[in-house]
């Protein structure tokens, strides 16, 4: 336990819990009020290996162990009385499903990789992504047969609210990564904005939590507000280097997301101090008070 911190639950956070989706970031979630709230549209923004991916792999198998068995969930979420979503989905937009697991397998413990690899729904736009592109299809995964099923409109952009629709009520939701919808020329920026606006909209139907990641410092400022003003929170993953030491330091702060700051002004803490480990995934080490 953190000196200076009270991480039983209060009173006036149980009836609110079930509105509430746990991290599974223990020391985090006792700070913010249990988790983020139901219904979110969230952006983890991080500097190039800060942490944002570690996160979400952290809080996806924590959740599922949680799930499956109740000394988990207590281990986990320190008897956290948040809603645990129904489903899991993993959304790639570049990258190959196999990829992702093999760094789950070969960085995380071996319970996580099992909880990701049994019980998460995976969705590969490679085919969409890099169709009329230089890439060959079967760079991407696609098959090159006439015959091929689900091929798919081509646009990338009507598939994935094709699959959300279908997919992502009371689900946690992962893209990676928004920075590839970003980058690419056969998205308009300013239809992507136009869909995260909507997104935000149905989140609140669907009542799961909405994870999007975006690598930092690719856009040009006025851009990147865009995409900040048009979802419920922003967390954020630095790299900062020591006076003292010539060790790097991971850190993770909220740039935006009124529920939790509200928490986070009362304990007067700017930022958490993280790590990553094989046997725990990402956890808070200590904090930076005002």
């Amino acid at each position: 336990m953190m000196s200076g911190v009270d991480f039983s639950v209060k009173k006036e956070d149980i009836n609110s819990s079930a509105e509430r989706i746990p991290t599974a970031v223990a020391d985090f979630d006792a700070i913010i009020g249990g988790g983020v709230p139901r219904g979110s549209l969230v952006i983890l923004k991080s500097e190039m290996g800060a942490g944002n991916i570690e996160f979400v792999i952290t809080s996806m198998a924590k959740l599922i162990l949680a799930k499956e068995d109740r000394e988990y969930s207590d281990f986990f979420l320190r008897k956290s009385r948040g809603f645990i979503p129904e489903k899991f989905l993993f959304i790639t937009i570049s990258r190959a499903k196999e990829d992702l697991l093999r760094e789950v397998r070969s960085s995380f413990p071996q319970d996580y990789y099992e909880a990701i690899s049994k019980s998460v729904l995976f969705k590969d736009f490679s085919a969409d992504y890099f169709r009329a592109t230089v890439v060959p299809p079967s760079w991407a995964g696609e098959e090159t047969s006439i015959f091929r099923k689900d091929r798919g409109s081509g646009n990338i952009l009507e598939e994935l609210i094709g699959f959300l629709d279908t997919n992502a009520p009371q689900s946690m939701v992962v893209l990676d990564a928004l920075t590839d919808l970003v980058i690419t020329k056969k998205i308009e920026f300013y239809d992507l904005v136009t869909l995260l606006k909507g997104l935000q909209r149905v989140a609140k139907k669907w009542q799961g939590v909405i994870y999007l990641l975006l690598t930092a410092n690719i856009l040009e400022p006025q851009k990147e507000l865009l995409l900040m003003d048009s979802v419920d929170g922003i967390i954020t993953f630095e790299w900062s280097k020591s006076t003292k030491t010539s060790k790097r330091q991971r850190f993770m702060y909220v740039e935006k997301f009124m529920p939790l700051l509200l928490h986070l002004d009362n304990e007067r803490i700017t930022k958490f101090a993280i790590e990553i480990n094989a046997q725990e995934g990402l956890v808070v080490s200590s904090y930076v008070r005002v």
